[in-house]
């Protein structure tokens, strides 16, 4: 167990390390010029100079890449070249609107996955089942920035019972509320199509099992079968999924905040990428591949508490 956990985390860094590479290295070779970018093109050379030696652009790229993440291993970003505001302070600030709505987003997803998973596989080749597949199919098919201009047409702009975007901020939690309800909606229903499936196959499996044939003989109820003896069973490949999508739902807030115009890391990132501001995008850039790296290190954890075979083997 010990060493099963050693192995992943030594991984887990690794994978953070390479990274960090990728990210620092596609960033410092992108074409443009942050000190033009910041100065406007009637700059003098001078001036442009001596912006470039003030944010340390003259430097090696070595250099520059070890102080970046010895100063990020100390929460240290940087400035913003174009708010002039510590890259931090921008994330601390925007982090808590992305990360309720992707934790939002996710706990829908589970929850209508589930639910239609677990129905669709108990009603195999009957009515509920095809209904449950035609749905989770066109769930897939459908964009979901394209969705999230459907469900604004119809809740906001036709029966007016949401607000079409904007945030109000949490003093007012019930407006708040409200204002996340259609971005949640749009980020859930596309995530839960895929869970879905995933959850009918993983359950369908379970179900021909032995033990579950037991537990019917037995005289359980079909609803007792499922849910504490079909879907306990079935969660390893669910809980992968589940990883993947919340690493998903935190960097597909980017499009869904700018649909909505939500002030979290998505409009942030836009706004950075438009403005040239190199220590902005990275930072950002570099928080989304930790979160998709780090769910995936967790799920890894999760796979030994649920599966008790993998438990014996480490």
């Amino acid at each position: 167990m010990g060493y099963f956990i050693l192995r992943r985390t030594s991984g887990f860094i690794l994978t953070l390390l390479a990274v960090s590479v990728v990210v620092f290295g596609v960033m410092n070779v992108l074409p443009g010029d942050p000190a033009l970018t910041i100065l406007g093109i009637d700059a003098t050379e001078d001036a442009l100079d001596a912006l470039r030696r003030d944010l340390g652009l003259n430097e090696p790229l070595l250099n520059r890449y070890g102080s970046w993440v010895w100063n990020a291993l100390q929460g240290d970003f940087g400035t913003s070249h174009s708010f002039r505001v510590p890259v931090a302070d921008l994330i601390s600030e925007r982090l808590p609107m992305t990360l309720s709505l992707a934790v939002a987003g996710m706990v829908l997803t589970v929850i209508i996955a589930l639910s239609l998973g677990i129905s669709a596989a108990a009603r195999h080749r009957k009515f509920g089942d095809w209904g449950v597949m035609f749905l989770s199919q066109l769930g897939i098919a459908i964009p979901a920035f394209w969705l999230s201009i459907l469900l604004v047409m119809l809740f906001a702009v036709k029966l007016r019972w949401l607000p079409p975007g904007g945030f109000p901020g949490w003093d007012e939690p019930v407006a708040a509320m409200r204002a996340l309800i259609l971005p949640t909606v749009a980020l859930a229903l596309v995530q839960s199509a895929v869970l879905a499936r995933v959850t009918r196959s993983s359950a369908l499996e379970v179900m021909r099992q032995d033990f579950v044939r037991t537990a019917r003989a037995s005289g359980l109820s079909q609803r007792r079968v499922l849910w504490r003896h079909v879907l306990p069973n079935a969660l390893v490949p669910i809980v992968t999924i589940v990883g993947m999508q919340f690493a998903a739902l935190v960097t597909g807030t980017i499009v869904i905040e700018n649909v909505f115009y939500l002030p979290g890391l998505g409009r942030l990132i836009f706004q950075s990428i438009s403005n040239r501001d190199l220590p902005t995008v990275q930072a950002l850039v570099m928080l989304f591949a930790a979160i998709v790296v780090t769910a995936n290190f967790i799920v890894d954890l999760l796979y030994v508490v649920i599966d008790p075979r993998l438990k014996a083997r480490t």
